[in-house]
């Protein structure tokens, strides 16, 4: 039996929902697609631009999967600042693993953590605000919304 589906969300687009109960630290996928480089990538980005979606996930070594190429589903988990999964990163391969056991039919979520270059005024704010409604929402994706 199929562990995840994606659909359409209530948090943003489209997300991945669990279809049987999972446990914690359960592996439910890896995040798939081209290894990179930021420039290639944010280069292809700028001119196919996904219907305001970026299906990029940086490595530690400073490359990134570009989950628009070659992706998986793992493209569609959205963010929460109170996460239900975490990214293992091993390698050149990104694991999603649960922090937590899931219900069947619940929505999975990783923090992004996100980094920008750009000075954080209230255009670039605008771009990363948070949907997740959690109790503890930091009102944005930025790892360091300060």
């Amino acid at each position: 039996m199929r562990r995840i589906t994606v659909r359409r969300s209530p948090v943003h687009g489209k997300g991945v929902f669990a279809m049987r109960p999972l446990a914690a630290g359960e592996r439910v996928l890896e995040y798939k697609g081209e290894i990179t480089t930021w420039r290639n990538a944010l280069r292809r980005h700028r001119c196919e631009g996904v219907a305001g979606h970026t299906f990029l996930f940086g490595l530690s070594d400073g490359r990134v999967i570009d989950g628009s190429r070659g992706g998986n589903s793992a493209r569609w988990l959205n963010h929460a600042c109170t996460p239900n999964c975490e990214t293992i990163e091993d390698g050149e391969r990104i694991f999603i693993h649960t922090l937590r056991p899931i219900e069947t039919g619940e929505e999975l979520f990783i923090d992004y953590l996100l980094a920008t270059d750009d000075p954080l005024d209230e255009d670039v704010r605008g771009q990363y605000v948070c949907r997740c409604a959690a109790a503890d929402c930091r009102q944005s994706m930025l790892a360091d919304a300060g």
